[in-house]
């Protein structure tokens, strides 16, 4: 391979894969791109990065490896994810909700997530009606089991919470908040009063001390206004998503909502990949709009692979990268949507590659954040100051007639 191509990233002292090191370990990523231009050792330790020095300054006594021709970003999180629906667009019947099964699912779809770069996710998991808190203790089950690889936190969503059948539905979003559900949701676009559904949502997260995470299309002004009124200074903070239907209101109208929402300090959590089943309606928020009127706005994943989305990737770099060639935002701006956002609407401390700052990290081979988004195929991933993921690309071409032109190659010899 010539030497303008990067070797895939290895590493030196002994690591013999992302199993190898503990969270105490040292480790050492060698000859990073960073956004400003500089190349860079970053040493890592106690699962936070010790130090950033000049390429070749730095020493570690644990592992060594080399990111030469990869940019090194904060990681991305995923704010949105339904792991307990995730890969079944392809299974016959109806969907199964057997404990193994969706523990397979939740645990599977993770991963696929934390290979794309996302060291931190929330998934979002129905209680009541056929399932009971069979999924969520499946999926409570699916987040033991990452321990160590990702951060898995989970949102209860009851379907009715007001009237006669509302009743048996609090019961269970309080059962579900006992048994380790840190957020609780729901969507109450789909209850007779929804209104009343977002009262009870919020007293109980009040009562709790939980964050709130609410599914809503958000096409209806008025209760979108009460939804905002009724969630301002609630600590530690409501998110609401994918809000699709603000993007189909009279620009004036959203704009309305938008300052509602910003003085209420609700973040927004757009899905440009596709939306979820939890809502019928599809479309993207209208971004730049809710940005412009100060309100936070990360963005998701959604559906992966589910009858909502049947080719749902759930990869946060393409969230990035449909912000910025279909909604004009500009790459630093894009991937903030999935990265420090994304973190903060998850409650999550801020990431920099600075020293005293968590070693939660993503390797993109390239050197600047506009083509990582483009051609984000080779990455590294690093959580807790460990590789815990890693996704290497060839590309080869055979011999052409433009063999006087400089261009770059992988190839390994003619083909057979």
């Amino acid at each position: 391979m010539p030497e303008s191509q990067p070797q895939p990233p290895h590493s030196s002292s002994g690591q013999s894969g992302p199993s190898g090191q503990t969270d105490t370990a040292t480790l050492l990523l060698c000859g990073a791109r960073l956004t400003d231009g500089r190349t860079v050792d970053v040493r890592l330790g106690g699962g936070r990065i010790e130090a950033v020095g000049t390429a070749g300054s730095l020493s570690a006594h644990g592992a060594r490896v080399d990111v030469s021709g990869y940019l090194l970003l904060p990681a991305p999180a995923e704010p949105h994810a339904h792991g307990e629906t995730a890969l079944t667009a392809e299974d016959d019947g109806p969907l199964s909700y057997d404990a193994e099964e969706v523990q397979r699912r939740a645990t599977e779809a993770a991963l696929l997530q934390l290979g794309h770069g996302a060291t931190a996710l929330r998934s979002h998991v129905r209680v009541g009606d056929v399932q009971g808190l069979d999924a969520l203790a499946a999926v409570l089950q699916a987040r033991r089991s990452l321990r160590g690889l990702a951060e898995l936190t989970t949102v209860a969503m009851p379907r009715v919470l007001t009237g006669v059948a509302g009743a048996d539905g609090l019961a269970m979003l309080r059962d579900a908040v006992k048994m380790g559900a840190s957020v609780v949701g729901g969507c109450p676009d789909a209850d007779p009063d929804p209104t009343g559904y977002v009262e009870a949502v919020l007293e109980l997260a009040s009562e709790h001390g939980c964050p709130v995470d609410l599914h809503t299309d958000a096409a209806d002004p008025a209760r979108l206004g009460r939804l905002a009124a009724m969630a301002g200074g609630l600590r530690p903070g409501v998110t609401l998503g994918p809000c699709g239907g603000l993007g189909r209101l009279p620009t004036e109208v959203a704009c309305r909502a938008a300052d509602q929402l910003a003085a209420a300090g609700v973040t927004v959590v757009c899905l440009p990949q596709g939306g979820c089943g939890a809502v019928d309606r599809r479309g993207t928020a209208p971004v730049r709009l809710l940005r412009a009127a100060g309100v936070r706005v990360a963005a998701g994943s959604g559906a992966l692979r589910d009858v909502a989305n049947p080719v749902g990737r759930g990869d946060p770099l393409e969230a990035a990268y449909l912000l910025a060639s279909r909604h004009g935002l500009g790459p630093e701006d894009a991937y903030d949507a999935v990265s420090s956002v994304a973190r903060a609407a998850l409650g999550l401390p801020e990431v920099r590659v600075e020293a005293g700052f968590p070693a939660e990290l993503l390797a993109v081979r390239g050197d600047r954040l506009a083509g990582a988004l483009s051609l984000a195929y080779s990455r590294i991933v690093v959580h807790r100051g460990r590789v815990v993921a890693r996704t290497s690309a060839v590309r080869e071409y055979c011999n052409s007639a433009a063999t006087g032109l400089d261009l770059p190659r992988q190839g390994r010899g003619e083909p057979s």
